[in-house]
């Protein structure tokens, strides 16, 4: 692809694991016997999600341009999945402050090092298959970043139902010399109601799959535009990254932090400053609800790791 090579070289990866599967929680713990975040769960093949989004990462971008935050009480998990795979850096945020502060917190570290950056945010509890289809439109992505620096890039899947619990991107014109699949954006959609999903799955709505491209001087800008009082807490951050009052400083700041939600409190408003690009011929699913597990495996003909009797009665 033109450009591509010089897309990936400018490309850092941001994989968020700070969740914890509460969702879920009834089944893994029926199933495992106590609590483990879903990212951290082998439902399917020998590789949790955690790792498999690892391995997805990589396959862009080298693992020393890869930040990875984790809930702190979740390191010894973590840091177990990651025993002989490049660690890339790693952060334990000290508090779950909401999706913000989850993008803002690597964001910060890649900023610090790397301003001129493109980074790609990747959710560590989604299922995606075929992985390598997946990221030959992460690649489209970084490189129409480059084309559009102002511009934040969203991946979007055709939905198969309804569903409540997606955020929804309603798509607009396609952009001229781009294909057909990368298009702006008319609005966002997040929890509709049962009549407002299927009148936006009418009129070829998107499920959100989360996955944002962007430059870091973008989303920074974006990010003081709209959490001023998070922003100045990472501006304080940057100067001691890498200095022995790092691990302080990030504890100080969290028991300021404000909680606020990346799609709500800021995409929400910026449709005008994002492009969607649609993803096809891959299987996208937030495996949030056991239903949903149960679908894809029995869609895709795998058998899960867990005991087959939980697919059949589910």
């Amino acid at each position: 692809m033109k450009n591509s090579t010089a897309a990936c070289s400018r490309t850092w990866s941001i994989v968020l694991a700070g969740g914890d599967g509460e969702r879920i929680r009834p089944f893994v713990e029926k199933w495992l016997g106590y609590h483990r975040p879903k990212q951290y769960c082998t439902f399917v093949g020998t590789r949790s999600m955690f790792q498999h989004t690892l391995d997805r990462a990589d396959m862009l971008t080298p693992s020393e341009r890869r930040v990875t935050v984790i809930a702190r009480d979740h390191r010894e998990e973590a840091c177990s999945q990651l025993r002989g795979r490049a660690s890339g850096k790693l952060i334990l945020q000290p508090a779950n402050r909401g999706t913000a502060a989850g993008i803002f917190l690597p964001l910060s570290y890649i900023q610090a090092s790397d301003p001129d950056a493109t980074v790609v945010v990747y959710p560590s509890d989604h299922f995606i298959y075929p992985e390598a289809r997946f990221m030959e439109f992460v690649l489209q992505a970084t490189v129409a970043v480059e084309r559009f620096p102002d511009r934040v890039i969203l991946l979007g899947v055709r939905p198969e139902s309804p569903d409540l619990e997606y955020g929804w991107i309603e798509p607009g014109a396609t952009l001229e010399g781009c294909g057909d699949r990368l298009r702006a954006v008319v609005s966002f959609i997040e929890k509709p109601g049962l009549t407002e999903a299927r009148n936006a799955m009418a009129r070829g709505a998107l499920w959100n799959t989360f996955v944002i491209v962007g430059k870091v001087k973008k989303l920074w800008e974006l990010g003081w535009r709209y959490f001023p009082d998070m922003m100045s807490l990472f501006e304080t951050l940057g100067p001691a990254i890498g200095t022995p009052n790092e691990l302080a400083c990030l504890e100080t700041i969290y028991t300021l932090m404000p909680d606020r939600n990346f799609c709500v409190d800021l995409l929400a408003f910026i449709q005008d400053e994002v492009f969607v690009l649609e993803i096809a011929d891959v299987i996208w699913s937030d495996w949030g609800r056991f239903e949903r597990i149960a679908k894809t495996l029995l869609t895709i003909g795998r058998p899960p790791a867990f005991p087959e009797q939980y697919l059949k009665a589910g």
